[in-house]
């Protein structure tokens, strides 16, 4: 895991910023990212309470490459 800097805390988040590198199910069926630091996080598209329909679509998780999500694994792990 890389070592994280406290300046790459996301201000009014839990979390450590991670750029998602690929996506896989659960045995549940729910999508996970997998955060380039190893980590995976679910990204499920539950209306009204969590709104992510792109997580729906091939063309939607593939969108997202590259983005952030905060890994609160990561905090946890300092």
């Amino acid at each position: 895991m890389p070592d994280v800097a406290p300046d790459d805390r996301v201000p009014g988040n839990r979390g450590i910023a991670r750029r998602i590198v690929g996506y896989h199910l659960d045995d549940e069926g729910d999508w996970v990212a997998e955060l380039e630091c190893g980590h995976g996080q679910h990204v499920r598209h539950d209306p009204p309470w969590q709104v992510r329909a792109w997580v729906t679509t091939e063309e939607g998780r593939a969108a997202r490459l590259g983005t952030t999500l905060d890994c609160v694994r990561c905090t946890e792990a300092r």
